[in-house]
């Protein structure tokens, strides 16, 4: 009953069908205009599905040039001897993730070579291993270009990790009882949690509960877009134009500070995402419902624009059977992982 009520004081926390249930109006408005349901698809035209859903990491970390992404390596389903040897060649601790992947499935950090045999055992998919990175903000950061003009940012979200701070007095087990974020969205039962539930916290020192920085996974999201200038806007426009034909998508970063940032210095690149991107400054804790969707609609109505403009290039949209055929695939997909 208290998540209930959580739940329904706070949009955040709900389920993605709900909140974009009314989003999908304006979609099926868009699908008549376009006359096509996977109009998206031309929105970023060397991303699969334009970056809808589905796509492969491995492939978009091959558009971008080395010195913005960390170190990362393509595992097949089951080779332990090839995770085995780049983990060690990386370093520990590492970055594990599904190379098709949302939402933080399967995301986990390594710490040792037991840690990997067992997600090697275990995980169903191709995975990456990446190297992790240790700069202290991370962001996601929406970029926007019109084929043919500057493009710009248009959303900045920093992530803070789900943590408690400690009394002195109380174990973590202790101090998640009452932590609102952790209630809703932690795994409480996790290995992680379990191996340090019982240490007491010094008075006022911060422990992290979890290293991943996904919202269904515990981390607050903080609107930073008062941080968008021209410097950045510049920054952005430069680096977006090394990546061939990226038009519409959301950078989710490390950086050491947001000046080097604007000079493109002191910052990797963890996942680029295409046209399923959200803006996520949205769920800054209390923006009430009506900004949120006002914010969508208008990143929905630049994708659409951004897609009709590259058709006119050229750049056709994916024709109903094998968007149909993508989507289903990604379906399947995604209930191996959920029941794996």
């Amino acid at each position: 009953m208290k998540k209930l009520l959580v739940r329904l004081r706070n949009w955040e926390y709900w389920p993605f069908s709900v909140l974009y249930f009314p989003i999908f109006f304006y979609y099926a408005w868009l699908i008549i205009k376009h006359r096509s349901f996977f109009f998206f698809t031309a929105s970023n035209p060397s991303i699969e599905f334009g970056g809808m859903v589905g796509e492969k990491k491995s492939e978009i970390f091959d558009l971008i040039p080395d010195q913005f992404i960390p170190k990362t390596v393509l595992i097949q389903k089951g080779d332990l001897e090839k995770a085995a040897y780049n983990a060690a060649q990386i370093g520990y601790p590492i970055i594990a993730k599904p190379d098709v992947g949302e939402r933080g499935a399967w995301v986990k950090k390594i710490s040792n070579q037991e840690e990997l045999n067992e997600y090697v055992d275990s995980c169903p998919v191709n995975f990456l291993l990446q190297e992790l990175v240790d700069y202290p903000i991370e962001l996601g950061v929406f970029f926007i270009k019109y084929p043919g003009s500057k493009g710009r940012v248009s959303s900045i979200v920093r992530k803070d990790f789900l943590s408690v701070i400690g009394d002195g007095d109380k174990t973590v087990n202790e101090l998640l009882q009452n932590h609102i974020r952790a209630m809703m969205t932690a795994d409480l039962d996790s290995d992680f949690i379990k191996l340090i539930g019982s240490i007491v916290p010094k008075k006022d020192e911060k422990m992290l509960i979890e290293p991943i920085g996904n919202h269904c996974r515990g981390t607050k999201f903080l609107s930073d877009n008062h941080e968008i200038d021209q410097e950045l806007d510049d920054a952005f426009d430069h680096l977006s134009a090394q990546i061939p034909d990226f038009y519409f998508g959301r950078y989710d970063l490390k950086c050491a500070s947001y000046s080097d940032l604007k000079k493109l210095e002191n910052f990797k690149i963890l996942e680029l995402n295409g046209a399923g991107a959200e803006p996520a400054h949205i769920y800054q804790p209390g923006n009430s419902l009506f900004k949120a969707y006002r914010d969508i609609l208008w990143h929905l109505s630049v994708l659409s624009d951004i897609s009709r403009l590259n058709r006119k290039k050229g750049h056709s949209y994916w024709s109903f059977k094998r968007g149909y055929k993508k989507w289903r695939d990604h379906q399947r997909y995604n209930r191996l992982l959920a029941n794996s």
